[in-house]
């Protein structure tokens, strides 16, 4: 057994001295505490605390609407953009299971991948469609969703998204586009 630190002593954990922070709770108070500072840039994107915040809201919202709850798997293919930031705490913020795939990997690796991971969404780029509709027809499982994340373009403080709705029947990928959120 180790030996206690003058941290271990006399200083029992409560409110005062002591706040778990979790990526969600830090990216929350972020927005709270620094709603004006820089959180993203990404070439001549720049966005704000209180931007990333309500976007990785905005997604958990989408998310939520379609179904992905506590332990739910969401598969993403992006590269290392915004939206994957966005990924990585709208997810979270359901209670899902965030399953990032490699850019670099093949549809057979993907679509074992999405199958072993049980993923009930998708969300990929465009850059990446060729890709993921060869992985979907290869997958054995049946996915949910699939949002392709084509362009998450902010205008106003109003997020972008396309969603795409696949189903695998005999092995075939039917997709019909429905918007999500449109910015104005």
């Amino acid at each position: 057994m180790s030996a206690q630190t003058i941290y271990d002593r006399d200083l029992d954990k409560n409110p005062a001295n002591y706040q778990p922070l979790t990526p969600l709770s830090f990216l929350e108070r972020a927005a709270q505490v620094y709603p004006d500072h820089l959180a993203i840039i990404h070439g001549d994107l720049r966005r704000t605390y209180r931007e990333f915040y309500a976007r990785s809201r905005k997604l958990a919202s989408a998310l939520a609407k379609h179904g992905i709850k506590r332990g739910d798997t969401v598969a993403v293919l992006l590269a290392n953009t915004p939206a994957m930031l966005e990924c990585h705490y709208g997810v979270p913020m359901t209670g899902g299971v965030l399953n990032t795939l490699n850019t670099r990997l093949d549809p057979a690796i993907i679509a074992f991948s999405l199958d072993h991971g049980e993923a009930k969404v998708v969300i990929t780029d465009r850059e990446f469609s060729k890709i993921m509709k060869q992985a979907l027809v290869e997958a054995k499982a049946v996915l949910v969703e699939v949002l392709a994340a084509v362009r998450v373009v902010s205008v106003a403080a109003k997020v972008a998204l396309v969603v795409a709705k696949a189903v695998l029947v005999a092995a075939k990928v039917a997709l019909a586009v429905v918007n999500l959120a449109r910015a104005a």
